[in-house]
């Protein structure tokens, strides 16, 4: 039996409708609908394969994050867990590592709406188009939940008819020879032209860490119970979900396209999904693909927007943060936390005005090493919170991990592995670099509020 859920002082503004389209949307992103063009050159056809077995690791990620959340189902989600099953300074590292992680991922995703609106008007600066979004969705998020929870349930629905649209289409194609690519559309792309594994199993295994980032996102649903109507019931549904959703829009996504044309027809920087359009005759393939992906860069920045006003209140509640950003406005909206967080995330505009080439490369970096934390911190919570319960110290949730503890052990693993392969790559090796920075950043940042706190603590 799960503990009552807790007032924290939200509104319980997000209806279910919304919830489950942001647990749909938050595994849908420009990793998919541009970037996997790059991946499917790397490793042919077993790309399949990597976002299948990366896509059950989620799953077990989000079952762990399930379980805790039927445990204690509050905002503060993992932070709290951390604390509770790890202790403060874990738990201050996470908090401030997540909260990063999205800033650092909304100043790229400023960065990408900008490079896409230039597809359609060139002489708006990159940077305009970046202020523009920031300061939209800031005052989306300050209105009300309400606003929020409809802006990403719009920009989530675009994403998933799109993915839907271009399945059925393929497989009319694939089927019934629709289309000017009938004839030569067929399943048997998935094993000619070199193989499964084209490029060998090398290939497939470095693509992991690219794959493993398409799915960043899917944790922020644990952030929304705070907020969200009968969370002990609409939460598990939404993560039960997660398997078919990821079987759908990214492995079946994948097969479809790969059965379109062969895979030595695509290549980086040009999405799979306007290939599969044209082949069905549909012009202005580049057009549509253009503006999904904007919605997907959209949705990212709302997101990042929300999660670090709830994270940074979170920490000032725990008191890692200065005491005025765990306020409420009248609204019932973290106001204070939001504004700062836009703020920094307005470091992002700047970025684009010196180095709009590379700005986008450069904060990404940061995001990398924080979801693989956050994700590790999830299941090792998990697995404590289980040795409680088999203790007999903590009530059972009743929304076990299938498998557990191994599980568990097997997600952590695979963390692992994909740090290891970040090493590999030059585009990713900046990741390396700059975790240990960020590690002593927080080191020092606990320690001084640590200090603070013991001088303000009464004597005796």
């Amino acid at each position: 039996m799960s503990e009552p859920v807790l007032d924290e002082g939200y509104e319980r503004g997000l209806k279910n409708r919304q919830i489950s389209m942001m647990a749909i949307g938050g595994a849908i992103g420009t990793g998919l609908f541009l970037g996997a063009g790059a991946a499917i050159q790397t490793s042919g056809p077993g790309l399949i394969a990597c976002y299948a077995v990366a896509g059950a690791v989620i799953f077990i990620i989000m079952r762990a994050l399930g379980e805790l959340l039927v445990y204690r189902p509050v905002s503060r989600s993992f932070v709290d867990y951390a604390e509770e099953f790890l202790g403060r300074m874990p738990a201050f590292a996470t908090g401030w590592v997540y909260w990063l992680m999205w800033i650092t991922t909304a100043m790229a995703e400023i960065t990408a709406a900008g490079l896409y609106v230039q597809y359609w008007f060139p002489s708006i600066p990159q940077w305009v188009t970046a202020a523009v979004v920031l300061g939209a969705l800031y005052l989306a998020n300050l209105i009300s939940v309400k606003v929020f929870g409809e802006f990403e349930f719009w920009f989530s629905m675009i994403k998933v008819i799109t993915i839907v649209g271009a399945i059925l289409l393929g497989l009319a194609v694939i089927i019934f020879g629709w289309g000017p690519a009938g004839e030569q559309a067929s399943f048997a792309h998935l094993w000619q032209h070199g193989g499964f594994f084209p490029n060998g199993g090398n290939a497939a295994l470095l693509a992991l860490q690219s794959v493993m980032f398409a799915y960043l996102g899917v944790e922020l649903i644990g952030l929304t119970a705070g907020e969200a109507k009968k969370p002990e019931k609409v939460l598990p549904k939404a993560i039960n979900n997660v398997v078919v959703r990821i079987a759908v829009f990214y492995v079946g996504a994948l097969v479809v396209l790969l059965s379109l044309v062969p895979w030595t027809e695509f290549h980086k920087g040009k999405s799979p999904f306007v290939q599969a359009f044209d082949a069905v005759g549909i012009h202005g393939a580049a057009g549509i693909i253009q503006f999904v992906v904007l919605t997907a860069a959209l949705s990212s920045c709302n997101s990042g927007i929300y999660s670090t006003g709830r994270m940074l209140r979170t920490l000032s509640l725990q008191r890692s943060a200065p005491k005025a950003f765990g306020k409420l406005s009248p609204r019932k909206v973290p106001a204070a936390s939001l504004s700062m967080s836009a703020a920094v995330m307005a470091i992002g505009i700047l970025i684009n005005v010196v180095v709009p080439e590379e700005a986008f490369s450069y904060v990404t970096s940061i995001a990398t090493a924080g979801v693989i934390w956050t994700w590790g911190v999830i299941l090792v919570c998990q697995i404590r919170y289980r040795r409680k319960v088999d203790a007999g110290e903590l009530p059972s949730a009743g929304f076990r991990l299938p498998g557990a503890p191994w599980t568990a052990y097997f997600g952590l693993a695979f963390l692992a592995l994909v740090v290891v392969l970040l090493g590999f790559s030059e585009d990713t090796r900046i990741a390396l670099y700059v975790t240990p920075i960020v590690g002593v950043g927080i080191v020092v940042g606990y320690l001084l509020t640590n200090k603070k706190q013991r001088a303000e603590e009464p004597v005796g």
